[in-house]
């Protein structure tokens, strides 16, 4: 029923018109595979979002496996108390119950398992997979009785309490595919423990100074009722429209000609059947599968496919990843986001908030031009990149079976010289990017603006010439403008990597 919210909201994001938006002085990229911790709440959407997670487990150091509860799903306390929702959603759907849809806190065991039958393929293909081992020593079970239940320390909260306020300073980010609860519960640990103290002023500063949160929605009221007032100088990152094209509605955010990316033919073909134990246990529309504990999963019956809540489907078609946009924002595919959500990147795109200066967000400020539509839209910032993401996906699904030279890898690309110019009205540059491929495959190289993130307003000529572009600015115009290189190569699954060239004009 998660899919409910997703609608409300998302008729709400598309009503809204853009604001302006300003572009800050670049700063140095994050060169260190970024910490994250993910907190979720099992639903059929979070253990697809985990399978496809675990492709990337080399792109970011995962510190950090946590079960969580929200307004969807939710333990009970084993005594039949009954909870009314604090949502209004669930509190007018479901009334007093005293659990909801709760799938355990087994389900990441035989994905975890079958990872680490697949992990000998997939660590040929590249360094920095974690072990299964690795990975379960970090599974924890957090606050999950209730929707937003944050009164008590768990093993989970406690464990994020550790990883915040250990002595490593590089940032971490906090996955939320649930509710806030758990988090909520670390933060309010620490403060119950060192507010009083001499320490608290320091502590305050580390905690904020480490933690950024990743958001897709408010899934319990745990962040507004006590992460935002307390903590007020966390950021926060939160995602309420670009999600949609990975969410249960994808068929209306997603764009026709790219329905197939999402359809039997490729997700079954392509990355479920035939690509490993771990692949198979990905949810999809018709495929027999059914999620103990959630009786509202019936997506994977085969005779509920027509006229479904948003559609009629095929066997193998996808069903939803809501979540993955929280760790598709940490792969460094050459975007420079992670440090820049507002120059966007494959978690999509989020500017800072002008009333709110550690909160970033989608929505009305972010409204990209949809050439499908021919319309400003507040999910494209994310579709943009879509049929890169999921060819992406199918040739990892390819590591899972395949040995390194049968199979597809990304390209490298990197610029020639630097790649944050300053210029002038009316200059002609030159920039280049140096491109190899692993494979020997064929590459192509497109050169393209990405006009929505810069404050550049003026026309700017590009004139491409296989890896480099001379770019003529016109006389009057000023501001940042962005140029992205995307190298894209020939193989089965077209891997794209990019760079991406920031001029500022003065």
């Amino acid at each position: 029923m998660k899919y409910l919210l997703f609608l409300f909201a998302l008729s709400l994001a598309l009503s809204c018109q853009p604001k302006p938006e300003t572009i800050s002085e670049p700063v140095s990229e994050q060169k260190t595979k970024p910490r994250t911790i993910v907190t979720t709440d099992g639903e059929i959407d979070d253990v697809d979002s985990f399978i496809r997670m675990l492709l990337y487990a080399n792109e970011f150091r995962i510190e950090g496996l946590i079960y969580s509860s929200s307004m969807w799903h939710y333990k009970g306390d084993g005594k039949g108390t009954l909870f009314t929702s604090e949502m209004e959603m669930t509190k007018r759907i479901y009334g007093a119950i005293p659990d909801l849809r709760w799938p355990g806190t087994e389900w990441m065991n035989p994905l975890l398992d079958a990872y680490e039958e697949v992990y000998p393929k997939l660590s040929q293909h590249a360094e920095g997979f974690p072990t299964a081992d690795h990975l379960r020593s970090m599974v924890r079970v957090g606050n999950i009785d209730f929707e937003g239940e944050m009164e008590k320390d768990t093993p989970g909260s406690d464990y994020i309490k550790e990883k915040l306020l250990d002595d490593d300073m590089e940032p971490i980010y906090l996955q939320v595919w649930g509710g806030t609860n758990t988090i909520a519960r670390a933060l309010k640990s620490i403060e119950d423990q060192y507010k009083t103290t001499a320490e608290w002023e320091s502590i305050y500063q580390k905690i904020v100074d480490k933690a950024i949160i990743y958001a897709i929605l408010d899934q319990d009221a745990t962040y507004g009722k006590y992460i935002a007032p307390n903590w007020p100088d966390i950021k926060i990152y939160y995602n309420s429209s670009q999600f949609w094209c990975f969410a249960y509605p994808w068929k209306q955010a997603v764009p026709e000609l790219q329905h197939f990316l999402f359809e039997g033919d490729f997700m079954g073909n392509e990355i479920i059947n035939n690509h490993g134990p771990l692949l198979k246990q990905y949810y999809s529309y018709g495929d027999g599968q059914k999620q103990e504990g959630d009786d509202e999963h019936i997506h994977g019956d085969p005779t509920k496919l027509e006229n479904a809540q948003w559609g009629t489907f095929g066997i193998y078609d996808f069903i939803s990843e809501g979540d993955s946009p929280a760790y598709l924002h940490l792969i460094d595919v050459g975007l420079d986001n992670l440090n820049h959500p507002e120059w966007g990147g494959w978690g999509g795109r989020l500017v800072q908030s002008v009333e709110q200066p550690n909160r970033w967000e989608d929505g009305a400020a972010v409204l990209d031009y949809n050439p499908f539509t021919d319309t400003l839209d507040a999910t494209y910032p994310q579709i943009r990149w879509i049929q890169a993401i999921q060819e992406d996906f199918a040739a990892r699904a390819d590591w899972c079976v395949m040995d390194y030279a049968e199979a597809n890898h990304p390209p490298v690309v990197v610029a020639k010289g630097s790649n944050r110019i300053q210029s002038q009205p009316g200059d002609e540059l030159t920039i280049e990017v140096e491109t190899s491929d692993p494979d020997g495959d064929s590459l192509e190289t497109k050169f393209w603006i990405y006009k929505e993130v810069g404050t550049y307003t003026g026309d700017a000529k590009l004139s491409p010439q296989g890896n480099q572009v001379q770019i003529q600015l016109d006389e009057e115009s000023k501001g940042f403008l962005h140029v992205i290189a995307e190298v894209k190569d020939s193989g089965v699954h077209p891997m794209t990597r990019y760079a991406r060239f920031v001029i500022e004009v003065n």
